[in-house]
């Protein structure tokens, strides 16, 4: 294995210990929202208290910034917010269309956890090569 491979594993891994517990941020407002507020309310004050979290910790543990900028932040909201905020309504919607009347469980759950899977995968992806790109070594 490469550096670089070990370098990237190593990121996905804490990656996805923050996505964990963004996730449980996001997915437990979302359980306590969604019905009094409706899918797309709901999911936007979830998602911004998971965003919150997700932009303090990736950037400072995860892809090891000095120091958090105002580049960093409005890389981090138009990605993250284009996933969160575009993507996971359309596919919680999406969802909706397919999935069974007679589930025992919360259909708008089930597809808000199904577009969890997607939402980690394009984000891990911009941070890593939009937010927070790897820096080039110079060497003196």
């Amino acid at each position: 294995m490469t550096a670089l491979e070990h370098g990237l594993r190593r990121t996905a891994g804490t990656f996805a210990v923050v996505g964990v517990i963004n996730t449980i941020i996001d997915f437990g407002l979302f359980a306590l929202l969604h019905d009094p507020l409706g899918i797309t309310l709901g999911n936007l004050l979830s998602t911004a208290a998971g965003m919150t979290f997700s932009f303090v910790v990736n950037g400072l543990v995860t892809f090891k910034a000095e120091r958090l900028t105002l580049r960093h932040a409005l890389t981090f909201i138009g990605t993250t917010g284009t996933v969160l905020w575009v993507v996971q309504p359309i596919a919680i919607h999406l969802l909706l269309g397919v999935l069974p009347h007679d589930l025992p469980v919360d259909r708008v759950l089930v597809a808000k956890a199904c577009t969890i899977g997607i939402s980690f995968v394009l984000n891990f992806a911009a941070y890593r090569w939009v937010v927070w790109p790897l820096e080039k070594k110079t060497s003196p």
